[in-house]
């Protein structure tokens, strides 16, 4: 029962919220947010959470800065208007990369972000595809980091698994490779990118067959398509007969969508984590939503019932 349950959604997971609440038999939660001429953000709930369960539908995408604090300033409201629970759905979790010192004296802004998100005052938060599973130790309230995997997967259950290979466009991706040729029972392949010397062109090798193979590109998000797209003309020269590519989040930053429709990549399939705006809804893109997922992990969680058997259930359908 979802009868103490409120959702909300702010600016960025419009649609993927009503498609949950849908799915739930819910109605949406009333909130306005309004941007002043100086840049900040006001955020007025038109519905009581007093004593509620309450779930706050959010991406942390461009423009992120502004959805970060869309997303702390609708905590900091709830919880001075009394909610039992204050749960977050980041679809896409931003600043996701930078998870670490690549170089001294950098901040590591995933952690600051997991920071200020605890301190608000949030009770839990549920995502998608974490860039580096690392960040779940970030959190000290409870995180489920969902897998959409098996969703990408059912796309390609239908093509001969004797003549498939899954590659992975960099070291970094292989795990996630793997899981997916695990799912199509099929080989993988790794594109490994050297530079000989500082400032020369990047040579880029194949290790694992792809010569006359469907090959199935796999990364956790595509940002400016560069390395996906150089990836896929790679695989294509060393004898590929077709290249698909997939990915959860769609970041798709200029000159993302024109490298894109200009590549040998004939399908791009992705998800909802991130609301495609018109321009980039191009033919090449497929998206298959995450709102089924999400809506049972909901359920199971209000319920009280395993999270991980709420994902099971939902991916066996």
């Amino acid at each position: 029962m979802l009868n103490n349950t409120v959702i909300f959604s702010l600016t960025r997971s419009l649609k993927l919220t009503d498609k949950i609440c849908e799915k739930l038999g819910l109605k949406k939660g009333e909130c306005k947010v309004k941007n002043f001429a100086d840049g900040e953000t006001l955020i007025e709930l038109g519905t009581s959470v007093r004593g509620k369960s309450v779930y706050v539908v959010q991406s942390t995408c461009a423009p992120t800065n502004d959805s970060v604090m869309e997303l702390l300033i609708m905590i900091d409201a709830l919880r001075r208007a009394s909610a039992k629970t204050i749960n977050l759905v980041v679809p896409y979790y931003g600043y996701a990369r930078q998870d670490r010192k690549a170089k001294p004296r950098q901040p590591i802004t995933s952690r600051l972000v997991a920071d200020m998100i605890q301190v608000a005052g949030a009770d839990r938060i549920i995502t998608l595809d974490l860039h580096a599973s690392q960040i779940q130790g970030f959190f000290t309230i409870p995180i489920d980091d969902i897998y959409a995997l098996p969703l990408l997967a059912s796309n390609y259950k239908d093509l001969d698994n004797k003549n498939l290979v899954v590659v992975s466009p960099d070291h970094g991706g292989v795990a996630r490779a793997r899981a997916l040729a695990k799912i199509l029972d099929c080989p993988i392949a790794i594109i490994d990118k050297r530079r000989p010397e500082a400032n020369a062109v990047e040579v880029m090798h194949i290790i694992g067959e792809v010569k006359g193979k469907i090959a199935i590109m796999i990364d956790d998000m595509i940002d400016t398509a560069g390395t996906i797209c150089a990836g896929a003309k790679a695989v294509k020269d060393l004898g590929a007969t077709n290249v698909f590519a997939c990915c959860t989040h769609p970041v798709l930053s200029n000159p993302a969508i024109t490298r894109i429709q200009e590549s040998v990549i004939e399908e791009l399939v992705t998800t909802d984590t991130i609301e495609l705006s018109e321009e980039k809804q191009i033919d090449k893109i497929k998206v298959v939503s995450v709102c089924n997922i999400i809506s049972t992990v909901i359920d199971h969680i209000e319920n009280v019932k395993s999270v991980s058997e709420a994902v099971q259930l939902e991916l066996k359908q």
